[in-house]
């Protein structure tokens, strides 16, 4: 394959004209190097090298002028506002840069298509005052002002461009219209210089005017790219421009249009591949890469074409070990680097001035990569104890105060993240400065760096600091939050380019990045509809018309920019691979581009076309087996000399997989804070009032005086255990304090169902209180005792009957303290677990003589109090309606065959942990 470069530079050197003495001019820097290496080729002898300009870097020579930066030019633009604004119509500056960055890109264009600026202002302002959406005959407030900012448009772009003129300074659009104004004083005293104009498309009016005018002065030569599929068919986007061109330039009338080829008819193995997903297509180029390297070890002339730059990393991440040399031309958008995440974060936890901070945001930050190493002291890390404090002692909301008493160390770094900016930009640039010198001191000391984390930090401390300039010469920048919409502005413009040697290895780029390249393989992602090409978007304040009507750019245009670049890339290539998204993501994907349709209702090409998914395996879903090896049976004696719980058992019963990772393994719950207090916390604040109310009458009557006296005292008691268990959360608002109320009504209508029941003539007597019980048991298959232990919740007797009582803070029915065989206690924790649960503790009192039989155990739910006292029952089938609800000592002889064959599965080496399908 010969490139179009080389084609044009045998041309010129087969002409006998001096390469030396040309005047290169390109629509990119890159085709530069390019052109560079082709000239090498082409040359017998050395020469000096002819001057290579891309076209932005030939005007701005030919205006005179300098191009400023996007954030420049918003902060000038403003000043210019200001000038000619009543100030009591102003708008603050962010709120003004939200719309300026639209007009900014409406005065470009203008500029760049030469459209006279008194027309097409003075046409606006009077479309708009036909449209407007009033009926009334009297203009509203807010109407007039609508009006009058059309009015001003005019105004704004004159007083601007002057005050840019009269620096020497710019805007893309405005250079290129000095440049146009300035062709003839250019021609006038270059006449002895020769202009090589090669693989343009597209041209501004501006452009276009500068090449026609050095054209008919003999000054430059014109090489179109372009095959003849595109320019002979009338309705063919990708000749859209070219047709143009040769229909229109009076050049044309009298010189040949030359450089019309015939390569994309070749025969080319093109392939269409739908993938689902990003990262799909990602790991597809992978995949490519490493059959393709697996044949051609030079992979110079393989170019990666991303549709998408979000897919750059994904790429990168996927491109096999084997390709050492490669070259990225495309820039990684700043705001996909992770550092970019980190200050996302602190100008949203310090948007608005406050001194607590949310606790996730105090994590997010704390450990964030690029901070948490920051943490780093002798005996370990601060920002894991700043997470463990505040997990332990609930903190919902924190203070930097609060943060710098828990670690003690590393003050001046908290500080720096978390002491109040106090809506003060400068305060918040010079801060985020101070934090990258931070990091880079940091990485420098420890020498564990890679060169792309430096380069991360450069470019952000290069966008703080022409921010803190800006502000600085402007101070427009007013509060946290202007601050953050302009660096939010800057950061999506900004990118952070790679270095690399253009000329080896595979070639990774976007879609404009490949004007006038050339590559035998080529892989494009992203070829869907949205993408490629973008579809009608419309960010100017031009309407549609008035663009038409002033030759100025639409959607149709920038389509057929896209189609000339996509098919253009096809012209020499002999493999294509067209990658598409097949998943619908929102506004873009799922749908293939008119570009493939197209290249299949042409017929020229043998097109093969594939869907690619991820092969998804079927995997059973087979429950989980864990055999006991001797330490686990070393655990378990361990676990039965200590005392299994009734809790612990009916867990083993629910999930035996749970008990072993609980039990045998030691793994905890994850502590984590809780911003709304949970149900067990609920539970145990309940437990523990109670507790405190009825522990002290233990062998004594309840008494109304008791009961009136604990209702006295709820408020008090239910809040110092809630502050004693939810530690430093706020329960005096939101959720929490509707859980708190909660708390206080479940006492309150327990202490009232008890004060109904003295009252009713009843006598209740106290004999236990959260009484702590241990018995022995003796398993004949087992050479080692086992201990039951556990706490129970209240023992009572009501009018000489002996209660064992389990207070339960959910719901419960009184179907579940119900059985039918006793098999069945031990297999089914949904249904009989609460049964299980009053029947151990009965159990356990009755072997340690703490009460005598007959006696009733069951549940009190405080979500069910007007069930009253839930009573365990023995009923002979299921649907009968007669139950025996004393339990004597039949039912729990009953119950220890069930419960000693339960430890003795435990216990039992031969038989697993087998994991339970848990509904």
């Amino acid at each position: 394959m010969i490139s179009f470069i080389k084609t044009v530079l045998v041309d010129l050197n087969e002409k006998g004209s001096k390469l030396e003495d040309l005047h290169f001019i390109l629509p990119s820097k890159r085709a530069g190097v390019f052109l560079k290496h082709q000239l090498s080729t082409v040359l017998e002898n050395p020469i000096f090298s002819p001057q290579i300009l891309s076209i932005e870097e030939f005007v701005e020579d030919l205006s005179g002028l300098q191009k400023l930066s996007n954030a420049d030019l918003l902060f000038r633009f403003y000043d210019s506002y200001q000038t000619l604004t009543p100030k009591k119509s102003q708008e603050s500056f962010e709120s003004f840069s939200k719309w300026a960055q639209m007009l900014l890109q409406d005065f470009n264009e203008i500029d760049r298509f030469l459209v006279p600026q008194e027309h097409i202002f003075d046409y606006l302002h009077a479309i708009k005052e036909l449209n407007h959406w009033s009926l009334e005959g009297e203009q509203t407030d807010l109407i007039k002002k609508h009006l009058k900012f059309w009015g001003r448009l005019k105004e704004y772009y004159l007083r601007f461009t002057e005050h840019l003129l009269q620096s020497k300074e710019g805007y893309q659009g405005l250079i290129y219209r000095e440049a146009a104004d300035n062709l003839e004083a250019y021609i006038e005293s270059n006449s002895d210089k020769h202009h090589i104009f090669l693989g343009f498309n597209a041209l501004n009016t501006s452009e276009s005017q500068i090449i026609q005018g050095l054209l008919q002065s003999d000054l430059a030569e014109i090489y179109w790219d372009i095959d003849e599929i595109f320019i002979d068919d009338d309705i063919h986007n990708a000749g859209l421009f070219t047709r143009a061109h040769r229909n229109r330039w009076n050049y044309f009338k009298k010189q040949p249009f030359n450089w019309v080829t015939s390569h994309y008819s070749k025969s080319k193995n093109i392939q269409v591949v739908g993938i689902p997903k990003l990262v799909g297509q990602a790991k597809y180029i992978g995949q490519l890469l490493g059959n393709i390297s697996l044949h051609n070890k030079d992979l110079k002339s393989v170019a990666i074409v991303l549709g998408e730059e979000d897919l750059l990393m994904p790429v990168l991440n996927s491109i096999p070990k084997s390709i050492t040399h490669l070259n990225i031309t495309m820039g990684l958008p700043l705001n996909l680097v992770p550092l970019a995440s980190l200050f996302e974060k602190l100008f949203s936890i310090h948007r608005h001035d406050t001194d607590k901070f949310y606790f996730k945001d105090v994590i997010d930050v704390i450990s964030h990569p690029s901070v948490y190493n920051l943490f780093k002291t002798s005996q370990g890390n601060s920002s894991s104890t700043i997470v463990e404090y505040i997990q332990k002692n609930n903190l919902v909301y924190v203070t930097a105060e609060e943060i710098k008493r828990i670690t003690k160390t590393s003050n001046e770094l908290i500080e720096l993240l978390f002491k109040s900016w106090g809506d003060n930009p400068k305060v918040a640039l010079t801060n985020c400065l101070n934090l990258i010198l931070g990091i880079k001191r940091h990485l420098s000391e420890n020498k564990s760096f890679n060169r792309l984390e430096l380069e991360y930090l450069y470019r952000f401390n290069s966008l703080f600091n022409q921010l803190l300039e800006l502000n600085e010469n402007y101070s427009y920048l007013s509060s946290i939050a202007s601050t953050y919409s302009i660096y939010k502005e800057l950061l999506s413009v900004e990118t952070l380019d790679f270095k690399g040697e253009p000329l080896e290895g595979l070639q990774v780029m976007g879609m404009l990045e490949s004007r006038v390249l050339d590559f035998e393989t080529v892989i494009i992602s992203s070829v869907n509809e949205g993408i490629l090409p973008s579809g009608k978007t419309n960010n100017s304040f031009i309407p549609f018309d008035v663009k038409v009507e002033n030759n100025l750019p639409t959607f149709k245009e920038k389509d057929a920019v896209y189609a000339y670049h996509f098919f253009r890339l096809l012209q020499r290539a002999k493999n294509v691979y067209i990658l598409y998204n097949t998943e619908v993501d929102a506004l873009k994907g799922g749908e293939k581009s008119r570009f493939i349709t197209q290249l299949e209702i042409e017929g020229i090409h043998n097109i093969k076309q594939f869907i690619i998914s991820q092969e998804v395996p079927v995997i059973e879903n087979k429950l989980q087996y864990i055999s006991k090896t001797e330490t686990v049976l070393d655990k378990l004696k361990e676990l039965s000399t200590k005392g299994f719980s009734p809790s612990s058992l009916s867990n083993y019963i629910r999930n035996p997989i749970d008990f072993y990772y609980e039990k045998i393994l030691g793994i905890k719950d994850f502590e984590a804070v809780e911003e709304n207090i949970a149900a067990n916390t609920l539970g145990s604040v309940i437990h523990n009032t109670l507790e405190d109310f009825y522990k002290p009458l233990e062998d004594n009557l309840l008494t109304l005086e008791h009961l009136n006296t604990f209702k006295s005292e709820i408020e008090k008691t239910v809040t110092k255990h809630f502050k004693s268990l939810y530690k430093d959360g706020d329960f005096t608002r939101g959720k929490n304090l509707i859980i708190f109320e909660i708390a206080q009504r479940y006492i309150s209508n327990f202490l009232n169902s008890e004060i109904e029941s003295l009252n009713s003539g009843n006598e209740i007597k106290i004999i236990t209180i959260e009484g702590d019980t241990t018995i022995e048991l003796k398993i004949e298959d087992l050479d080692y005792n086992v201990k039951i232990t556990g706490k129970v919740d209240r023992v009572d007797q009501l009018n000489g009957v002996t209660r064992v009582i389990d207070y339960k803070s959910g719901k419960v029915e009184q179907n579940k303290v119900e059985l039918v065989n006793w098999e069945d206690l031990t297999t089914d924790y949904n249904k009989y677990s609460k049964s299980f649960q009053v029947l151990c503790y009965a159990y356990m009192m009755y072997q340690k003589r703490q009460i005598n039989l007959p006696v009733e155990a069951g549940i009190i739910s405080f979500k069910n109090l007007n069930a009253g006292f839930l009573k365990f029952g023995k009923k002979p089938s299921a649907f009968s309606r007669t139950k025996e609800q004393l339990i004597t000592e039949e039912m729990l002889n009953n119950f220890e065959v069930q419960l000693k064959k339960l430890i003795l599965e435990i216990c039992n080496p031969n038989i697993d942990f087998i994991e339970k399908e848990i509904e």
